[in-house]
């Protein structure tokens, strides 16, 4: 019996960005470097396959800095931690391998910047996500965190003269824009960065949803439950009048989700590998006759350093930024 006739179109770009990308690569040369255990405070990409992965090559993934022999290697996750983190760290003695994505470590400096020059920091984000609780921690005076419109409608800063604001890097220009334009229209001597230097990576992977809205029937977007910038995926297609659906592999899929569908698009988060991608369109082929395609969209280049301390002797020279 012949199968239906289903088009593929795939997101781009779409899956892992260079602070991802670097992250995996410190653990992965850290193993190399120092052999079994390399202990990692908390996940280090918010992506299940990534960590098992690793896991079997021996990383120890751990909750607290406490729990880590003092003395061990050990490297912080791509979200950042707070100071009391890195305190915490000197303390045991651990060798301490920071993954923090740079863009994150960007983030953490404009806030410093801003506290230095008698600012209050009004950061916008998503409460409990550990790359707030580490910006929190890194800012050395007052912060606010605003998550919504109607934060920054409640907001009440001891000075309302002297305020700036700094954005969860997994947020969008679209994402955060009418919390900006609220904070801006309360409090017109706010200050904030430049939108060029949001996550780069968000933006596109929100963007090439947007385009796929256009040109399919249903979208599927690989990623974890818990992952913020994978969700955000899905409701920006929901949002654009398309059924979509966050899986966290092949597994996931539900054949209900497609009955009618011509066109699926098919996206990843930002910490979700490209084998999860192949092995969905495997699982599709298995169903319909296939078709797969990739819109237009933007190339991204940028490859961050690896920490001196993983390639000081390499014969292989370090990525370039």
């Amino acid at each position: 019996m012949p199968k239906d006739r289903l088009q593929i179109i795939l997101a781009k770009p779409r899956g892992f960005c260079a602070g991802v990308v670097r992250a995996i690569e410190i653990v992965e040369q850290a193993l190399k470097v120092h052999g079994a255990p390399v202990y990692v405070r908390h996940e280090i990409v918010h992506n299940k396959h990534v960590v098992e992965d690793l896991r079997r090559k021996g990383a120890r993934f751990v909750q607290d800095v406490d729990e880590i022999p003092e003395g061990a290697v050990t490297v912080f996750s791509a979200h950042g931690v707070s100071r009391k983190v890195e305190n915490d760290a000197e303390t045991r003695q651990l060798d301490v391998i920071d993954a923090t994505c740079p863009l994150v470590t960007k983030v953490h400096n404009q806030a410093k910047r801003f506290v230095r020059n008698g600012y209050a920091i009004v950061l916008i984000g998503h409460a409990n996500h550990p790359e707030i609780e580490g910006t929190l921690g890194q800012i050395p005076g007052t912060a606010y965190l605003v998550e919504d419109v109607e934060d920054a409608c409640t907001l009440s800063p001891d000075d309302p003269e002297k305020l700036a604001y700094v954005t969860q890097t997994t947020l969008s220009v679209d994402d955060t824009k009418s919390i900006i334009e609220k904070l801006k229209a309360r409090f017109p001597k706010i200050q904030g960065p430049s939108t060029d230097d949001i996550c780069y990576a968000t933006q596109n992977r929100q963007t090439a949803v947007k385009a796929l809205s256009s040109q399919v029937d249903v979208i599927l977007v690989l990623g974890a439950s818990f992952s913020s910038n994978s969700n955000r995926l899905r409701e920006i297609g929901e949002i654009s009048g398309i059924p979509s659906y966050l899986l966290d592999d092949a597994s996931a899929l539900n054949s209900a989700w497609l009955k009618g569908a011509k066109s699926v698009g098919i996206t990843a988060g930002a910490s979700a590998p490209e084998e999860l991608v192949v092995e969905l369109i495997k699982r599709l082929d298995e169903l319909y006759d296939l078709t797969v395609s990739t819109i237009d969209g933007v190339d991204e280049t940028l490859i961050f350093n690896l920490p001196r301390k993983l390639t000081k002797g390499s014969s292989q020279p370090a990525p370039q930024a």
